[in-house]
């Protein structure tokens, strides 16, 4: 006779349903002692037997009980799985296998949930027969077993597709057909289920869904006229992640394709015509997007504008109706958490814009609340169809434009407004004709009754900021700055928020060219301070700093320290040390410290000391919270990095002003433990600071030099880009202000890392800058030790510093390289045309400078004759050629 099966016992059982009673109290004392209890059960191995007894069999119970039961098992298998004695594990996986179909949905659900945390805890391979039992039961006549099955199956997929992919028993190859099968199946559920289990093999390229791909494409068309609002969903997620993945396939069939998701982004389920609207942000990328799409988009075009609308759901959440709340505090979960940008040396002279600078598409208008929507998303369909299609697709919306902009309704008048701004990176030049009208119609609707209408008006103009700025400033920027200002100050909140970051756009568009206007504007931004509530604050502190990186010094005027100041300095001192509204307040001081330059000194030293003190804090509550880590919590890293580069905007702003600072404080201590931080945003903040200090008050950094020089030669890993850029740039800061001996021994620890990144391919254009200068520095410096390995870096070099303007970094490494030049004449030869085009980059150098040039060039060409010098001068590009005879009559 076999050993009988566990049963539990009646006082055990009381104690549990009992504490299953107890953890649905909302009292928070009870709530304690229940996880207390839970802990102590925890000893014993059958706890976790009563629990899945309770959850499978016990049905005199309510089925949210027995769920519970189910639930606070799956948080054991979690925090303790590896500790289940082998008769408990397999009790539970048999329960859970035998009860897969029971008749409540809610108790099938938990089923599912707790077989995926077993397979998630890697049991995959010691559990054989689930899939086996799971496959089989899909063939159930028994509906409940069936959809039991595919439930679990589904999170299985969704949880843990990589190990299903992987398993050496290839279960995908039974798993994916089996799927196929039940497209068809009579239950929605059931069909819904099987799709999303596939849906889950797509993005990864899965080998045993390649195979199947065709019969898979075919079962989704049979589905596409479905009745069901979940498999609609599915078979749109399923096409959107096949334009990504298997475009070639779904070629033969895009017509239809593109019909059908054009009805779906008109769906009546809100879900479905999301999932079917990202299908254009999709074809998009691909590179046939217009071919395929040339014919359908006069169609397209109104179905996105339609769903650009304000929905009512929409209205009401967003309080629409609700026009003054200026006096309304903000919620705390209202405010998103933001992410401090840390600094990164880069030419500051450049043309065009760093790289990889993300521009803010504003279709999240309405962030606090459903984050994406169908509105958003047909906003930022239409944004990149126009990037695709271009002027061609104006013909189309012009027409709709006209209807919507002076609609009497102020929601389709705003979803127009909403359309134009959408459209305005894609089709701008065709644009251009018609902005000397629309524009002042624009600047009115800042006027509009509605808030929404104001706020999306914001947005949109600030989209067309370039033009307007390049325009007499008569005609649009002092109207658009004028009344945009008055929107800073609005009564209506998303107003304000959206006339700030409106205005932020605008200021990085104009630059200097808002110097005259400088007073006007510093008023409204001073005495918004004292009407924001807390989340707008943050806004205008970003504000506030991007105006004084667009002034620069012009901000330095007495009046308007005076007025910007005060406001500044009281939030500094009513902020704690702990309060992260210090991130956004300290970057924009960082912004003003370095553009008012000595109009910062009445105020520089309780900032240089505070920031000091958040450094040295952050590095004590982190050795505590290491040594400790049951004691101490782990410190937030940013308050260091802000903190950082506010002290670099310092340094940077005062120059040998702060030389008094420094030396009355332990900085350079505590830099050199933030240089080793592990967290490569501190070092990259670091190596900032250090560059600025070097630059500033070098007398300071020099004792420490034997310390610092190893650490920045073992930053110079481009794996982190940032911190490789600060660390090159202040090794060639510091190598300016040594002498030769001083500086030779450390040339050998960075000079192999600094030629291997200016040969890497695909190093970003302000890195290799970087490097091309300081090793230009490092060979000005140490001429004998640098000169050797010319031939490894010199055309490299040429090639990225041509491109930068004049100015004292590119002095400095142009010397560095004609030294380098006449220590090893040989290394340039290979190279020599490279070296020409460089020198001709330079349109005024300096005089002793510009006869370093002429003594390499004339000597090159003496050295190999008039008759090679000329063959060789013929493979110049014309207007080198011309330069190089004009400037330096070779």
């Amino acid at each position: 006779m076999g050993k009988m099966a566990w049963q539990p016992e009646e006082n055990g059982l009381r104690q549990i349903l009992q504490l299953l009673k107890e953890s649905q109290s909302p009292d928070t004392a009870t709530q304690r002692n229940v996880q207390q209890k839970l802990e102590e059960l925890n000893k014993y191995p059958d706890f976790n037997n009563y629990l899945i007894f309770v959850l499978t069999k016990l049905t005199s119970e309510d089925d949210p009980t027995r769920s519970l039961s189910g639930l606070i098992l799956k948080n054991n298998v979690r925090a303790h799985f590896e500790k289940f004695p082998p008769e408990v594990t397999n009790f539970i996986k048999q329960e859970c296998l035998n009860s897969i179909g029971d008749p409540s949905p809610l108790i099938r659900a938990t089923i599912g949930i707790l077989v995926t945390t077993i397979v998630a805890k890697g049991e995959l391979r010691n559990w054989t027969e689930l899939l086996p039992s799971l496959c089989g039961s899909l063939d159930s006549d028994d509906y409940n077993v069936c959809e039991g099955a595919f439930g679990a199956l589904q999170k299985i997929c969704e949880d843990t597709a990589e190990d299903l992919d992987n398993d050496s028993t290839r279960p995908l190859n039974i798993l994916i057909p089996k799927f196929l099968q039940f497209f068809k199946h009579n239950s929605p559920k059931i069909r819904s289920h099987a799709i999303a289990c596939v849906n889950q093999f797509i993005i990864s390229r899965t080998q045993a869904l390649m195979v199947h791909i065709d019969s898979f494409i075919e079962n989704l068309f049979f589905l596409a006229t479905d009745d069901d609002t979940e498999v609609r969903k599915n078979v749109c997620r399923a096409l959107v992640m096949l334009v990504e993945v298997r475009m070639d396939r779904l070629i033969p069939h895009i017509n239809s394709i593109i019909e059908y998701m054009m009805l779906r982004t008109q769906d009546d389920d809100d879900s479905v015509a999301l999932e079917a609207c990202e299908f254009w942000l999709s074809l998009a990328e691909q590179p046939i997007c217009k071919d395929v799409l040339a014919s359908h988009i006069e169609r397209l075009v109104p179905v996105l504008v339609k769903g650009m609308k304000y929905s009512e759901i929409d209205i009401i959440l967003l309080k629409g109706d609700v026009e003054e709340d200026e006096m309304v505090p903000d919620k705390e979960s209202d405010i998103k958490p933001r992410f401090h940008k840390s600094r990164t040396h880069s030419q500051k002279h450049q043309d065009g814009e760093e790289d990889g600078e993300l521009s803010d598409d504003g279709f999240d208008d309405d962030d606090s609340l459903s984050d994406w929507n169908l509105r958003k998303c047909s906003a930022a369909a239409l944004d990149v169809l126009a990037n695709v299609f271009r002027e061609e697709i104006l013909p189309i919306l012009l027409p709709i434009l006209k209807e919507t902009l002076f609609h009497n309704d102020w929601d389709i008048k705003e979803s127009g407004i909403l359309v134009l701004g959408a459209i305005a990176e894609g089709c701008m030049n065709g644009m251009i004709p018609h902005l000397p009208e629309l524009i002042p119609y624009l600047i009115s609707r800042l006027s509009d009754k509605k808030a929404l209408v104001r706020s999306i008006t914001c947005w949109t103009l600030s989209r067309y900021a370039h033009w307007v700025v390049g325009q007499p400033h008569e005609s649009y920027l002092k109207p658009l700055m004028t009344e945009l200002l008055k929107r800073v100050l609005d009564s209506n909140k998303r107003v304000q928020e959206a006339a700030c970051s409106a205005f932020a756009t605008l200021e990085e568009e104009a630059c200097t060219e808002l110097v005259p206007y400088l007073g006007f504007i510093l008023e409204t931004l001073v005495y918004a301070f004292n009407k924001y509530q807390h989340k707008n604050l943050l806004i205008l502190y970003d504000a506030i700093g991007t105006l004084a990186d667009s002034v620069g010094h012009h901000l330095n005027k007495p009046d308007y320290v005076n007025m910007l100041m005060p406001p500044l300095i009281q939030k500094w001192n009513v902020l704690k040390d702990e309060d992260k509204d210090l991130f956004p307040l300290l970057e924009c001081l960082s912004s003003v410290a370095t553009a008012l330059q000595s109009g910062f000194l009445p105020y520089c030293e309780p900032v240089y000391r505070r920031c000091v003190s958040l450094v040295e804090q952050t590095l004590n509550q982190n050795f505590m919270s290491m040594s400790h880590p049951d004691r101490y919590e782990a410190p937030d890293k940013d308050f260091m990095i802000v903190a950082l580069d506010l002290l670099s905007g310092l340094a940077e702003g005062l120059e040998q002003h702060i030389e008094a600072l420094v030396a009355n404080s332990n900085i350079l201590k505590l830099l050199f433990q933030c240089m080793q931080d592990p967290m490569p945003e501190v070092r990259q903040s670091s190596f900032a600071l250090l560059g600025d200090l070097t630059k500033a008050c070098f007398q300071h950094v020099k004792p420490c030099i034997g310390d610092f020089m190893p650490i920045l030669g073992s930053n110079l890993n481009p794996e982190f880009i940032s911190v490789c850029n600060n660390a090159t740039w202040a090794i060639g800061e510091i190598s300016i202000k040594m002498i030769a001996t001083e500086m030779t021994p450390y040339v050998t620890l960075v000079l192999a890392p600094l030629i291997d990144i200016i040969n890497r391919p695909n190093t970003p254009k302000t890195l290799l800058e970087n490097t091309a200068i300081t090793i230009g520095r490092l060979g000005l410096v140490c001429p004998q030790e640098v000169a050797p390995s010319l031939q490894q870096f010199i055309r490299q070099w040429c090639t990225s510093l041509r491109n930068i303007r004049d100015n004292e970094e590119k002095d400095s490494a142009f010397r560095g390289v004609c030294h380098m030049i006449n220590v090893n004449p040989g290394g340039v030869v290979q190279d020599f045309i490279f070296f020409c085009d460089a020198v001709a980059s330079w349109s005024q150098p300096k005089a002793d400078l510009k006869d370093m040039f002429y003594k390499i060039l004339h000597g090159f060409k003496n050295q190999v004759g008039e008759e090679n010098w000329t063959k060789f001068s013929d493979q110049f590009p014309q207007p080198l050629r011309e330069r190089l005879a004009v400037h330096y009559a070779v």
